[in-house]
Order: C-alpha cells, then sequence, then structure tokens
C-alpha cells in the first residue's frame, strides 16, 4: 500500500514528531515508549504510524466537533460545555458553528455529553450527533422540537386581560342601561309631565345657570325641541285672544287613592295608585301623578300666582293631558297639608302615604272653567302634542305652606313661550 509503503523509508525523527503530532492521546503516547522496540522491525513501523493515524484522526474530530473558540483572540480561548448551553434555551431548534479559524487545545468528545442528565433538549442533541464522524470544520446541529411550549398562567391570564376587562366594561354598562331602564319603567308616573322618567337622565338640567333653560335644546339631541319647537308651554294667556264660547266641561271622576311622595330633584311629585281619571273632548285620561311649580309657569294676563299644581293624565291611546291648578296665598289646603306631612326632604328619596289618604278632589276649585291649548311638556324633552286645561279659578294655600316648599325649591318654574298664533279656548 502507498501509505505503508512511504512510511518505511521516514526518516526516525519524522516518524516519530508525525506519531506524537497526530496522537494526542494517552493511548498513542505510550505506544510510541516503545519506539526502540518498533524502529528494529520494518514490519512494525507501518503499524504504529497506522494506529498513530487512526487515533489522531479521532482526536482531531471530537477536538473541532465540540471546541469553542473565539477567532478574533490571538490567545485560545477557553472552552464552554456545550451541552449545558444549549439545554438552557428553551427553543425548537439549537444551532452551533465554529468558525473556520478556530483553534481549541481542550474538547469535549460527544460521547462526553450527560445522559439520564433529565433535561430533553440536551437529550436529543445527544441522540441528533450520537454516531456521527463529523469531517467538516463547520458543524450545524439541528433538533426538532414539536411539543409545545408551556405557558405560564400569569401570560395567559395577562393576554386574556384585555377581553376581560372589555367584556367587564360592557356588562356594567348593560348592567347599568338595565338599571336606568328599570328605574324609568317602574317610576312611569315620577316624570314631571309624562310617563318617562327625565329626571333620571344622565344630562342634568336645571332652572338657572349654564343647564338652565336657555341651554335645554343644547344638553342633548333629544332636548332639541326645546328649542326649536313652535308650540311649547308654558304660555301667557290673555283674555282679549282667547276663543271664547261654550265648552263642554271637564268630568272629574278623582277617588281616595293609596300615593306615595317623591322628591325628584326638581320638584315635589306625588305618584298616584288607583283609577282617578278625567274625561275631556270625549277621551278618559288616567291620573299618573301630580307636582309643584314655584312661582306658577303659566301667565294669565301677564301675571303668575305664587304656585301651580301640574295634574298629569294619559290617555289609552297614549295621549298626555295637564290639568293646572293656579295656588294662591290664603287658607290652607286639607290636601296640600297631607303631602306636606309626607314630603320627603332628601333628593330621590321616597314617602309612602297611608292607604286612601290621597283624594285630589280637594285640590280642586268650585269653578272648573279653563283655558285649552295644545303645547309642550315644560321640562326637557319638551315633548308636544300635550293638551292642556288651565282652571281659570285659583284655590288657597297658606303661607306656611308656601314657605315649606320654597325652601326646598324656591324656583322651578320655566319662562314662558311664544303662542306663534296657537288657538286658546276659553270656557264660559
Amino acid at each position: 500500500m502507498p501509505l505503508l509503503a512511504d512510511t518505511m523509508d521516514m526518516p526516525d525523527s519524522l516518524f516519530v514528531q508525525l506519531g506524537v503530532s497526530i496522537a494526542h492521546t494517552p493511548e498513542a503516547r505510550q505506544a510510541m515508549n516503545y519506539y526502540p522496540a518498533f524502529r528494529s522491525s520494518p514490519v512494525l513501523r507501518p503499524l504504529v504510524c497506522a494506529l498513530g493515524l487512526a487515533l489522531g484522526a479521532s482526536a482531531w474530530a471530537a477536538d473541532h466537533g465540540s471546541a469553542h473558540a473565539n477567532p478574533a483572540a490571538s490567545a485560545p480561548a477557553k472552552a464552554t460545555s456545550a451541552p449545558a448551553k444549549v439545554a438552557s434555551t428553551p427553543a425548537k431548534a439549537a444551532t452551533q458553528e465554529v468558525p473556520e479559524t478556530a483553534v481549541s487545545k481542550k474538547t469535549v468528545p460527544v460521547d462526553g455529553l450527560p445522559t439520564g442528565s433529565g433535561n430533553p433538549m440536551a437529550e436529543k442533541i445527544r441522540a441528533a450527533m450520537a454516531g456521527t464522524v463529523v469531517a467538516s470544520k463547520k458543524m450545524t446541529v439541528t433538533v426538532e422540537d414539536k411539543s409545545p411550549l408551556p405557558t405560564r398562567p400569569a401570560e395567559a391570564s395577562h393576554a386574556a386581560s384585555p377581553t376581560a376587562r372589555a367584556l367587564a366594561s360592557q356588562r356594567y354598562n348593560q348592567a347599568r342601561a338595565a338599571a336606568v331602564a328599570g328605574h324609568s319603567a317602574g317610576s312611569t308616573p315620577t316624570t314631571s309631565h309624562a310617563g318617562g322618567n327625565t329626571h333620571g337622565d344622565e344630562v342634568h338640567w336645571a332652572y338657572e345657570g349654564d343647564t338652565g333653560p336657555q341651554a335645554w335644546g343644547k344638553l342633548k339631541p333629544e332636548f332639541n325641541v326645546c328649542a326649536i319647537g313652535k308650540r311649547q308651554s308654558p304660555i301667557n294667556i290673555e283674555d282679549s285672544s282667547t276663543l271664547q264660547g261654550p265648552a263642554e266641561p271637564i268630568q272629574f271622576a278623582y277617588q281616595p287613592s293609596n300615593a306615595s311622595v317623591v322628591n325628584n330633584g326638581h320638584t315635589i311629585q306625588v305618584d298616584v295608585q288607583g283609577d282617578s281619571a278625567i274625561t275631556a273632548r270625549g277621551s278618559n285620561y288616567h291620573l299618573l301623578q301630580l307636582h309643584f311649580h314655584t312661582p306658577s309657569e303659566e301667565q294669565i294676563n301677564f301675571k303668575r300666582f305664587p304656585m301651580v299644581a301640574h295634574l298629569v293624565h294619559k290617555s289609552n291611546e297614549g295621549q298626555l293631558a295637564v290639568v293646572a291648578v293656579l295656588l294662591q296665598e290664603g287658607d290652607a289646603n286639607p290636601m296640600i297639608d297631607k303631602v306636606w306631612t309626607y314630603m320627603p326632604l332628601d333628593n330621590g328619596d321616597r314617602v309612602r302615604m297611608p292607604q286612601g289618604l290621597l283624594d285630589v278632589n280637594e285640590l280642586l276649585p268650585k269653578d272648573q272653567r279653563y283655558y285649552q291649548f295644545m303645547g309642550s311638556l315644560t321640562t326637557p324633552p319638551c315633548t308636544e302634542g300635550v293638551l292642556w286645561m288651565v282652571l281659570k279659578q285659583p284655590i288657597t294655600i297658606s303661607k306656611a305652606q308656601y314657605k315649606l316648599f320654597t325652601q326646598l325649591y324656591p324656583s322651578n318654574a320655566r319662562p314662558v313661550q311664544p303662542v306663534n298664533g296657537r288657538p286658546v279656548r276659553e270656557a264660559q
């Protein structure tokens, strides 16, 4: 064989250097200790050379397959344990590259990877490299791991938190809307003039300041009619411009009723239960509630009264009808006295009156002739299409009764609105 033949004529010094340089292992050096005997035998010389080449090649492959070195360093870099570094990276692929100019004195052969370490990544690297002879100077090891990465509970919770917050916010808004709707539905009579609860709106309106009557139409789109409506209430009624003539009387069918008194933040209001009603223009209107304003919202020949009571009715067809009773100082009124006895002091508070105590007949004057016109609610949303009947004869309340109300609400009346050519009937 050419290799063996060449070694036969190789000088002794070169042979020794070749054996030592390519055989770094202790086994090769031990064989060289017997060099004097081998040199005298022409048969053993090629065998020793072959053994040195084999052991040197194995050591060189392990050295260049697992060592780590810095090519920019002037001195050899200190080797780092590859299994520990790879095992600490929780990735699905591990790649290890050795630069072409890297030189290392100390190596960790593939068989030196720890076994039974309990680290799945280290075991996969060992399995990928086992039994492989690396002949190149650049090694790439790829380990496929199809197992899903574990998700920490904290990260999962954090990732879901925006959705949870959105759902919580949505449920909060739905619960709040349901509560407001339930309050309005359950308190149908508790509005100033209609069946809805305008006092429960988020938009705050008042009788003075930036949210006073002059700004109602701008506070909310639904309040726009307060500013642009052509048949708004209250109005000033002039006898000289009314339609005077015969008119059907209002048929009052009020009965002693159960009731509750509520302070809704804008007035004192009495929610009426029972079958009290009126008949006007051939329709029946059920009494929902009554409330008070000071001074009177309506003017008669440009004159305001100290107070007015608005009795709010509603027909089966949804038509609203309001009877206005003007109040002036004089003798105490028995019905007002009963209501004031159960007057709640706090905003939103409600007090039940004793069963059957309320009798609205005690609030009516003897002369029940009236002014009649079409108007609107006098509080937001200022809905139009309301039938108004203002009794011409006022009733009396005592000075003490007047003072008690005005201590809570010194002024809660909307200014008069343009008539805009509306006909006003004056019943004779």
